[in-house]
């Protein structure tokens, strides 16, 4: 396969991608300006159409889509509480020569949204830096480069008679929204193909697996008081940091899994002068498979209920507590914000062969972790395979931090890992004989060596 540079033109629209602010307002929060996805689609998809690629969606999705139990609390309320949620943060689909079927497709699915936080693109020579230069900005663009390195290649990709290529340019990656107001509608929608490649930091290794996580919220909800008076309360205080610290034991100790529980944010207050009787204590909980996620739901029930028992039996007789530690059951409740999440585990030997024998990747060890992203929704579609691609590392790179940063190397390596699989999948398909000719694929217009 020939090398696959970026180009000067593909350089600069990473700097003009890195430069305009793309968080999600999940990420900024309320009040802050709305982020400009749909500016940076658009000059995405102008890059696109020098490839010969077109737009066939470019919208946000029906309210109706994030109105469901298996939604993040977070996004439902966002969208319930601000109309113009959904609307700022819509998602792109571009496609490559006509409509093909689903077993002659390949789709890339790219998340142009970020982690909030901004700094000043550069180029050094060597790296790009920037929120989203590895996460997943720099992708998307080296994406483009290797798709022109694969028409190079094997001119039938993109015609009536050999593959086609999806894009997916997302938003709502980011957040805690999980894909499902981005990746989910869209792959509810068909927006996909028999091999289906989710652009995230992993060294060039391809990995068939994805995580999901659950979020756990622990909310005591009693009665605050002054500091004069501590035991007139409940002190949410005290409660909440003997539960965060059992529950980090009881669960750590679990038997049989393996991923690990972050026991995150604690907030009751921030005054010295009083005791507040209400708070909150957030768990995330990532797990690897559907049964290991029920299994982790019903052990945090479990170590909530040991963890109660264990506060009233210490507290009882201390003053201050006694009210707290006699009532702790009624003010304490377990609430899920995100749960019920899929996971991706493709064991499909279509997709090993390809990605592995044909286009010469390296697989992702088995006993190392993986991670969470949009994939999880490509679980269970039928006639579909899926992974997650890219390049750079996650820790490494500074992702979802100051200071992140993608190498020209790195990126100009995934371009040219894309070129080898459309070139292979391309050189392997043969369209079914006893299907129906496709229809002449429409004049082109661009330049693909651009």
């Amino acid at each position: 396969m020939s090398p696959a540079p970026l180009s000067e033109a593909d350089r600069r629209l990473l700097l003009r991608l890195l430069e305009l602010p793309t968080a999600g307002l999940l990420e900024t929060g309320p009040g802050a300006a709305p982020p400009r996805l749909r500016e940076a689609q658009d000059a995405y998809a102008r890059a696109a159409a020098a490839l010969g690629f077109a737009a066939v969606h470019h919208a946000a999705p029906d309210p109706a889509r994030v109105d469901r139990a298996d939604v993040p609390l977070a996004v439902r309320e966002a969208a319930a509480e601000n109309p113009g949620f959904l609307a700022a943060e819509p998602s792109l689909v571009l496609r490559l020569g006509p409509p093909r079927p689903r077993a002659a497709t390949a789709m890339f699915n790219v998340h142009l949204d970020t982690v909030s936080g901004w700094e000043p693109p550069r180029f050094d020579g060597e790296s790009f830096h920037g929120r989203g230069a590895v996460d997943a900005k720099g992708p998307a663009v080296a994406l483009l480069a290797g798709v022109r390195a694969a028409l190079r290649a094997e001119p039938s990709i993109g015609t009536g008679s050999g593959i086609g290529v999806l894009i997916q340019a997302v938003a709502g990656e980011e957040g805690g929204a999980m894909g499902t107001f981005g990746t989910r509608p869209l792959v509810e929608q068909g927006h996909v193909g028999r091999l289906n490649l989710f652009c995230e930091p992993t060294g060039l290794r391809y990995l068939p697996r994805s995580t999901a996580a659950m979020t756990a919220r622990v909310r005591v909800a009693g009665r605050d008081s002054v500091d004069d008076r501590p035991g007139g309360g409940h002190n949410a205080t005290v409660l909440l940091g003997f539960l965060a610290q059992h529950l980090a034991a009881s669960l750590a100790e679990r038997a049989g899994e393996t991923e690990p529980v972050c026991v995150a944010g604690l907030c009751t207050g921030t005054r010295h002068n009083r005791v507040y009787g209400s708070g909150d204590l957030l768990l995330n909980l990532p797990y690897a498979g559907t049964e290991a996620g029920r299994r982790l739901g019903a052990a945090v029930a479990a170590a909530l209920d040991g963890g109660l028992d264990a506060f009233a039996a210490r507290f009882a007789q201390a003053p201050g507590f006694a009210l707290t530690a006699a009532e702790a059951r009624q003010v304490t409740h377990l609430e899920w914000l995100k749960s019920g999440l899929p996971t991706l585990d493709c064991r499909d030997p279509w997709m090993h062969r390809l990605l592995g024998e044909r286009a010469g990747l390296a697989l992702w060890p088995p006993d190392e972790q993986a991670f969470t992203c949009d994939a999880v929704w490509m679980d269970g579609v039928p006639g579909t395979a899926a992974a997650v691609l890219g390049p750079g590392d996650l820790a490494a790179n500074n992702a979802h931090a100051d200071g992140e940063f993608a190498r020209l190397a790195e990126l100009e390596g995934f371009a040219e890992a894309v070129a080898r699989v459309l070139t292979a999948f391309a050189r392997e398909y043969r369209p079914d004989p006893r299907a129906c000719a496709p229809p002449a694929p429409p004049s082109r217009t661009g330049d693909r060596s651009a």
